[in-house]
């Protein structure tokens, strides 16, 4: 049998049944600091796909940070076929500025595949896509919700995917989403280079969130496991079926003033449920929230002061509401935060 070769990354070579940390040159701060796309490269004795996991790309999205942190002392890794790009931290700038932009104001997520000689945001796109995104066969992209709100754990794939769909499946996090691919993204340029994306949401931005981090460690292990590259000992089962929804709404404050929840992450709705209020400072004028959809609530904000148009619920519909939310509370029964290897 043909011996296993070498993975090259970043001009750095990495032999097979080792690990290697490459430090990719990306920029230089005002200060003469210099700055790295950091992977960690696991590459496996045996023969297997190529996988990333990258996370904060939204500088501010640090959920995801936590979770490679976890995956890459999980013990299924220590014996793995393929290889595995873990990147912690795309968006160094953002996160070290505790900020979803670089420093020019640019979104990441919205400029791939990026130039090698166009904008901070640009450059920086290029090279994840050239020294990772293309070196790989598949990809999970780890995210939260923007600062202020929330996320129930979830998966975002792309509509008529269906290898994507058996992906997210595996993946068994509370809610699978069709979501349309949207220009500049990671997953569109993925896509076009002929790599597959999984696109992780959970939990809040600039805020660790204890049962968003188990699901998405062990749903990205549940992966690595669906793909051959783990074998099955350590990899936790999922513990109901992941509620899949085509279509989602958004519901918006009627008016400004001081908003109250009533509903929380992964609770059902249906026609005539009133998700929440917002009333002015005087408590004499009051406008209530409330759905025309059977649904989930996989989103809504943390604000308890809001203008009016603020984006305060996010529902996926889906028609057994009232069952799909009782195996999302199995999902969600977690208890105090512990580390990776008391966890898995």
């Amino acid at each position: 049998m043909a011996r296993r070769t070498h993975f090259e990354i970043g001009g750095q070579r990495v032999a097979p049944g080792t690990r290697a940390r490459v430090d990719i040159p990306v920029s230089q701060l005002s200060n003469h600091t210099p700055v790295h796309l950091s992977v960690e490269v696991i590459h496996g004795r045996r023969k297997g796909p190529v996988l990333f996991v990258s996370a904060a790309i939204h500088g501010d999205e640090v959920i995801g940070v936590e979770i490679v942190r976890r995956l890459l002392r999980a013990t299924p890794l220590r014996s793995m076929a393929g290889t595995l790009l873990a990147v912690p931290i795309v968006n160094t700038f953002g996160f070290l500025n505790h900020s979803r932009y670089l420093p020019d104001r640019r979104d990441l997520n919205r400029v791939f595949p990026g130039l090698s000689a166009g904008s901070m945001a640009s450059q920086l796109a290029h090279i994840f896509m050239e020294e990772v995104v293309r070196r790989s066969d598949v990809g999970i992209d780890l995210h939260s919700a923007a600062i202020h709100r929330s996320n129930l754990p979830q998966i975002r794939l792309t509509p008529d995917n269906e290898r994507l769909a058996d992906l997210g499946a595996a993946f068994g996090a509370p809610v699978m989403m069709e979501s349309s691919l949207r220009d500049g993204s990671l997953r569109m340029a993925a896509e076009e280079a002929g790599v597959d994306v999984l696109l992780y949401e959970g939990g809040e931005g600039l805020r660790f969130d204890e049962a968003a981090a188990r699901a998405g460690v062990a749903g990205t292990l549940r992966v690595m496991r669906r793909l051959g590259m783990i074998a099955a000992k350590g990899v936790p089962r999922a513990k109901a079926r992941p509620v899949r929804a085509r279509t989602s709404s958004w519901y918006r404050a009627p008016r400004g003033g001081l908003f109250r929840g009533f509903v929380g992450l992964g609770d059902a709705v249906a026609p005539g449920t009133v998700l929440g209020a917002v009333a002015n400072a005087f408590g004499d004028v009051e406008s209530e929230i409330v759905s025309d959809q059977t649904g989930i609530l996989i989103g809504r904000t943390n604000m308890p002061v809001v203008y009016e148009g603020d984006a305060l619920f996010h529902v996926a519909e889906t028609a057994r509401a009232a069952a799909a939310a009782e195996g999302i509370s199995a999902h969600l029964d977690v208890g105090a935060l512990f580390d990776e290897d008391e966890i898995i």
